[in-house]
C-alpha cells in the first residue's frame, strides 16, 4: 500500500499543479501565443532541436570511441532517446534510462558491459557538470541584475555551487583514479546489516568489482586520450548554445519579447523545474514559465504557452525513444531465448520494468 502510494504520489502532486494552473493562468493568452506559430517556424525548430540532440549524442559516441569503440551514430541517438523516454515518463530527476544505454550498446554492439557502464558514468558526470555550470551562471546573472528584485536572495548560490561541485569532484576522483563510486559502494556493501543476507553480500560484490574496472577503464581514458574528453566537453558547451538559441527562436515565434537577460532567466528556471522529481517536470515546469513571466511583467498565459511547446517536443521525443527501446529490448528478448546468457535475464528485465512504468 505505501509503495503504492509513493509510486503514485508524484503523479498527484504533477496533475494537481497542472489542474491549478489551468484554473488561475488566462489561458485565451496562451492559445493567441500559439496561434501565431507557423509550420516554417515549427520546421526551423525541429531543426535547431535535432542539432541539439546530435551534439547531446555526440558526446557519448566520442568517449565510447575513445575507449575503443566506434559505434553507428543513428543507432546511438536511438539509444539516447530511448533512455530519455524511460527517464522522462518515470518520477525522479531525469535519471533511470542509463541502464537502456547500457543494455543496449552492450547487447547489439558487442560492447562490454564495464566498458559501456564507463562510457554512460563519463557521459552523464559530464552533462551534469556543464549543465549546473550553466544554470549557476544564469542563477549568478539574474542575482547580480536583481530581476526578480528581492524575491529572490544570495542563498540560492550555495545550492547550485554545491550541485555544480559534485560531478566536478566525481570527475577529478575517477582522474586521479581513487575510485570513488566503487569505495562508496563498497562501504555500504559492508554494512553488518548486509552480513545476514550471503545472497546479496555476494551481489554486492559482484556489483562492488563491475563498478571498480569500469572506474579503471574510465581512469585509463582520462591518462591516455585527454583530448577526447576535452572534445567532449567541447561539444557539450556547444550543445548547451544550441539550447539557448532554440529557446530564444520558441520565445520569438511565440511573440515574446524578452532582453537577452531575461530569456537567460526563463530558461534558467525552466531548468531548474525539470530537475524537480516529478515525471517529466510535471507542473514545475509550467509553474516556473509562468511565475518567472509575471515577475517580470509579462503575462502569465505567455507562460504556459512555452511550457506547452517544450512539452509537446520532449514528449515526441519521449514516445520514440519508448518505442525504439521496445523494439530493441524485444529483438534481444528473442536473441536471448535462442542464445540465453546467465545474467540476460535479471538485466533485461529489470529495463522492461522501466519500459513498462514509463508507459
Amino acid at each position: 500500500m505505501l509503495k503504492r502510494l509513493f509510486n503514485t504520489l508524484p503523479w498527484l502532486i504533477a496533475v494537481g499543479l497542472v489542474v491549478w494552473l489551468l484554473r488561475t493562468v488566462p489561458l485565451q493568452a496562451t492559445w493567441t501565443a500559439l496561434r501565431q506559430l507557423t509550420i516554417g517556424a515549427l520546421l526551423v525548430l525541429a531543426v535547431m532541436n535535432g542539432l541539439v540532440l546530435l551534439a547531446l549524442n555526440g558526446r557519448w559516441w566520442i568517449i565510447l570511441w575513445g575507449l575503443g569503440y566506434r559505434l553507428p551514430f543513428g543507432q546511438l541517438l536511438g539509444h539516447r532517446l530511448a533512455a530519455f523516454g524511460v527517464s522522462y515518463f518515470t518520477p525522479g530527476t531525469q535519471f533511470g534510462g542509463e541502464p537502456v544505454q547500457v543494455l543496449l550498446v552492450e547487447r547489439e554492439h558487442q560492447v562490454p558491459r564495464t566498458t559501456a557502464v564507463a562510457a554512460v558514468t563519463l557521459d552523464k558526470t559530464l552533462e551534469l557538470l556543464v549543465n549546473f555550470a550553466f544554470l549557476t551562471a544564469g542563477i549568478t546573472a539574474v542575482l547580480q541584475s536583481r530581476l526578480f528584485g528581492s524575491r529572490l536572495g544570495a542563498e540560492l548560490m550555495w545550492p547550485s555551487l554545491g550541485l555544480l561541485a559534485l560531478p566536478g569532484l566525481l570527475w577529478i576522483a575517477i582522474w586521479r583514479g581513487w575510485m570513488p563510486i566503487s569505495r562508496v559502494v563498497g562501504w555500504l556493501a559492508s554494512w553488518s546489516v548486509w552480513g545476514k543476507r550471503p545472497f546479496r553480500q555476494h551481489t554486492l560484490n559482484r556489483l562492488v568489482a563491475g563498478i571498480r574496472t569500469s572506474e579503471a577503464e574510465a581512469t585509463r581514458l582520462f591518462q591516455n586520450a585527454p583530448l577526447t574528453l576535452w572534445a567532449a566537453f567541447v561539444i557539450s558547451i556547444v550543445g548547451w548554445l544550441l539550447m539557448i538559441v532554440e529557446y530564444w527562436l520558441m520565445l520569438t515565434y511565440l511573440g515574446i519579447d524578452l532582453t537577452p537577460l531575461q530569456a537567460v532567466a526563463l530558461l534558467t528556471a525552466s531548468r531548474i523545474a525539470i530537475l524537480m522529481p516529478l515525471p517529466g517536470g510535471l507542473g514545475t515546469l509550467e509553474a516556473s514559465q509562468v511565475f518567472a513571466l509575471s515577475a517580470m511583467g509579462q503575462n502569465s498565459g505567455a507562460g504556459l504557452s512555452i511550457s506547452v511547446l517544450i512539452r509537446a517536443r520532449d514528449v515526441l521525443l519521449g514516445l520514440f525513444g519508448l518505442w525504439w527501446g521496445g523494439r530493441r529490448l524485444n529483438l534481444l528478448r528473442r536473441r536471448t531465448q535462442m542464445n540465453p546468457s546467465p545474467t540476460d535475464g535479471v538485466f533485461i528485465s529489470t529495463i522492461a520494468a522501466h519500459d513498462e512504468a514509463g508507459l
